[in-house]
């Protein structure tokens, strides 16, 4: 159980630190609260799952942030 909790120590400050520079040095309940426990709404249309944040979400840039560097641009479509 130690190695679980060092790796979600570890991984707990890399998306601090990947989401904003403020979250770099924020303690891991800090995170949790805004980077982890995400309000939000999953749907599902036409084979696709979307992820609807709500609009005043003070933690959305961030969140942003941290998606992009994580998954990186949507790939193009090919035929």
């Amino acid at each position: 159980w130690l190695v679980l909790a060092t790796i979600a120590f570890n991984l707990s400050r890399a998306i601090g630190t990947l989401a904003s520079t403020e979250l770099g040095k924020a303690r891991s309940g800090t995170i949790r609260r805004k980077l982890i426990s995400i309000p939000a709404r999953l749907s599902t249309s036409a084979r696709k799952i979307a992820l609807h944040l709500p609009s005043s979400w003070p933690w959305e840039t961030g969140w942003q942030t941290l998606f992009t560097a994580a998954c990186g641009p949507p790939r193009t479509a090919t035929i």
